[in-house]
């Protein structure tokens, strides 16, 4: 559970989690092979608080920052980390002092504090800073900054914002774009073990690691290793992996201990819905309804997926949760295909949506006694 506790926790507090801090301080030598051989991350351990690096081999879409859906909330959040460079540890500051920052620093766009909209987003952004401990709220209540934006609230830096960011081994005032920052592979990876550490990582950030083809080293080695990665996940985390043709994938012994899995106890109300999904959208494959790709991938129309789950709906929505059975058909499609697609199940491409072969892997259907009907779920 030490590192789990880890790769789950953005940060571990030692004044929000005493024990699990010093749990982890005094028995993470056990794992730091794994860490270091086999992630490539480093571990930050202070007197207040420990850190895994969780750096990705490859970005994805759904490893945003939980609660963050606008990009000015992205802005905002690296602003406060620039507003807090500057400022000593236990140093207070009020709120109308960032967002003057924020206003200033801004580039190419002026901030509209009277709009409500850029309110509620900079308060989300605070209340992530102070979830994850970079700055604690002495006075005030920031949500009343949401109705009026002249009121003030005063916080305290805490000295942490200096490692949310990451330190890169390799000097990148030279980089110039995202695509040349992604592209610079020494800048993630130990080059004598980036392979390793790319397959690593992807196995236990992502809820699959799909087969690219003849060429792809990452697969090729998950296929070679196999065993030896099987062993070192059991020892180090008590999880499996599983592997097919196409695709692979951890297997937990105990889904409680993660927050993210599917089915999710968290959106059942989605993850029912998408085993359902992904039951007829089998069934459909198997009886030739689809053209299938010789990765097992399936590509159509963002329309016609439209469609389909319109159909789903229409024909199996009467044990869906009240939430669902009610909704407008724009907002039950959006919601599924944001679901299906962080866990790689299918993935939009311009006006084409292409469904992964996770949906295969991944059905389910009412239970036998389920006489229809609904319910206030």
């Amino acid at each position: 559970m030490i590192l789990v506790n880890l790769l789950e926790n953005f940060i571990i507090l030692k004044s929000k989690d005493r024990d699990k801090y010093y749990e982890i301080k005094d028995n993470i030598y056990e794992n730091m092979s794994f860490i270091k051989d086999k992630l490539g991350y480093d571990l930050i351990i202070k007197e207040d608080f420990i850190k895994l690096e969780k750096i990705p081999s490859e970005p994805k879409s759904f490893m945003g920052i939980p609660g963050f859906d606008e990009i000015e909330e992205y802005v905002f959040f690296m602003l406060l980390l620039m507003f807090l460079e500057d400022k000593n540890k236990e140093e207070q500051f009020v709120l109308s002092n960032l967002t003057e920052y924020i206003s200033i620093n801004y580039t190419n766009q002026n901030v509209e504090w009277t709009n409500f909209k850029t309110r509620k987003s900079l308060i989300n952004v605070i209340k992530t800073a102070i979830n994850i401990g970079i700055i604690e709220k002495n006075d005030g209540d920031e949500e009343s900054f949401q109705k009026d934006e002249n009121i003030d609230v005063l916080f305290e830096n805490t000295g942490i914002s200096r490692y949310v960011v990451r330190n890169f081994k390799t000097d990148i005032q030279n980089i110039n774009s995202y695509e040349e920052l992604l592209k610079s592979n020494n800048l993630y990876f130990d080059k004598s073990n980036e392979r390793k550490n790319s397959v690593y990582r992807n196995l236990l950030l992502c809820p699959i690691v799909y087969n690219k083809g003849v060429d792809d080293s990452d697969y090729d080695y998950i296929k070679k290793y196999r065993c030896s990665i099987n062993k070192e996940l059991e020892e180090n985390l008590n999880w499996s992996i599983d592997v097919h043709k196409n695709g692979a994938l951890i297997v937990l012994k105990n889904p409680t201990s993660v927050k993210d899995t599917f089915p999710n106890q968290n959106r059942k109300g989605e993850s029912e819905i998408t085993l359902i999904i992904n039951d007829k959208l089998h069934n459909m494959i198997k009886n030739g309804y689809f053209e299938i790709k010789d990765n097992d991938t399936i590509i159509i129309s963002n329309e016609k997926f439209k469609n389909i789950l319109l159909n789903i709906r229409k024909e199996e929505g009467h044990g869906f949760i009240k939430k669902f059975r009610e909704c407008s058909d724009e907002f039950f499609v959006e919601c599924i295909k944001e679901y299906m697609t962080s866990f790689s199940m299918i993935k939009e491409e311009g006006e084409s949506t292409i469904i992964m072969p996770l949906v295969s892997k991944v059905v389910g259907k009412y239970p036998k006694d389920y006489k229809g009907g609904t319910d206030d779920r």
